[in-house]
């Protein structure tokens, strides 16, 4: 019999070539219309609400800050009662088309939405089918690979990085109204996230018979839940803060290029674009690499507090010198940091999971960790803004947190496979 890590999954499990192009698209399809209006839809709409700079920059913090706290707290439900679905159309699949559908739903109400109260109860409803989807899709690494961890996160974590440029670039360069670029994201949700969960195969679980015996095989032990394990919560703990800085670095860049280099209103977005489109390759470039080689070496602590370490020079760059040729060097730094962080920790959680009835509920924790701190970060980034008055203590935090979550992962502890 093959060795069966603590998770529950067969260390030799793989994948074919389609199962990743279909696990990618579906990603691609999550990142894009989660982040397009994160990146450059909301920050419009809530700079038309007229006032001041700094309130705009307010408003977008709450609005994307109430939106990310819904979607923490639907994600682990979701996940736990995936986790206990027994439906024939599958176990992730269900939760997977309902998730698109209501992110498709919000993001039509955020087109039309007026106001900043309304847009962000719009927005909402969008964060809650997103972790609806995130919570299925994120389980299916831990479901069905063993040795391929690594390069599925890889994949989540590029599309990351992708969708925004997708996202943008086909705003910008289509010259998109906001409503009109509400509905082709509302269209892209439906129709790709139901497809490649049709797509994607969804095995039923184990019978609980032999899933009792592989658990008894390898804890020989009473069945005990992730949550309980230190090394877990530390991982949990630190993606947070590492996301937290991140967020820092990266949510406010358009108000950056507005009012902390003083770029004009109408070329303000194709600035954007540029940051986005250095980010995105330095993250896709970074996430598959790094994803690959732990998947060979196995070290991913070693690679989680390295990854962490170069995101956090890109906050120090933009302090010593804060112009747009730094920025965009700064970009490209933030994107290798962030896109192998993202691979190898999440691959590292999936290594760290104890029981496989519960790898939606304990994944879900995961990615709300790190949805947490992109999430929180407008909201506290935009306090840091307005307390000072410019942006040089916004990218102050983007590296100390980063720097102290590299430090803390220190704690965690490997665990070997049996």
């Amino acid at each position: 019999m093959r060795p069966v890590t603590v998770s529950g999954q067969r260390d030799g499990a793989r994948v074919g070539p389609l199962w990743m192009v279909w696990f990618t698209t579906a990603w691609l399809a999550i990142w894009t219309v989660q982040l397009t209006p994160v990146q450059l839809l909301l920050p419009l709409q809530l700079e038309t609400q007229g006032g001041e700079w700094i309130e705009s920059v307010v408003w977008s913090g709450v609005v994307l800050s109430a939106g990310g706290l819904a979607g923490i707290v639907v994600a682990p439900l979701a996940g736990r009662l995936s986790d206990r679905t027994r439906w024939r159309l599958g176990r992730r699949r269900p939760w997977a088309i309902a998730g698109s559908l209501c992110a498709a739903l919000g993001l039509l109400l955020t087109g039309i939405a007026e106001g900043p109260l309304l847009v962000g109860a719009s927005w909402v409803i969008v964060s809650v089918g997103v972790s609806t989807a995130s919570a299925a899709l994120t389980a299916l690494i831990a479901d069905q690979l063993g040795a391929q961890r690594g390069a599925a996160s890889a994949a989540a974590s590029s599309a990351q990085a992708v969708g925004v440029v997708v996202g943008i670039g086909a705003v910008v360069l289509l010259g998109l109204s906001p409503g009109a670029s509400y509905v082709l994201l509302a269209g892209l949700i439906a129709v790709i996230g139901t497809g490649t969960a049709l797509l994607l195969p969804d095995p039923a679980p184990p019978h609980p018979a032999l899933s009792d015996l592989h658990r008894h095989q390898v804890l020989a032990a009473p069945r005990i839940s992730s949550l309980l394990d230190n090394n877990f919560r530390w991982l949990v703990t630190t993606r947070f803060i590492v996301n937290l800085g991140n967020a820092f670095g990266t949510s406010l860049l358009l108000f950056f290029l507005l009012h902390g280099l003083g770029f004009p209103a109408d070329s303000a977005d194709d600035g954007l674009l540029v940051l986005v489109i250095i980010y995105t390759v330095f993250v896709v470039i970074a996430s598959v690499l790094v994803g690959i080689i732990t998947d060979r070496s196995g070290n991913r602590r070693l690679w989680t507090i390295t990854s962490a370490l170069v995101q956090a020079c890109s906050g120090v760059l933009i302090l010593i010198n804060p112009n747009f040729a730094t920025t965009a060097c700064a970009a490209g730094i933030m994107g290798a940091g962030y896109g192998a962080y993202m691979a190898v920790s999440l691959a590292f959680a999936t290594d760290l999971l104890l029981d496989p009835d519960d790898h939606a509920r304990d994944l879900s924790i995961v990615n709300n960790s790190a949805n947490l701190g992109q999430l929180l970060g407008p909201l506290l980034g935009a306090g840091l803004v307005a307390l000072v008055g410019g942006f040089w203590l916004l990218f102050a935090a983007a590296a100390f947190c980063s720097v102290l979550g590299a430090a803390m992962t220190l704690r965690i502890t490997t665990r070997p496979s049996l």
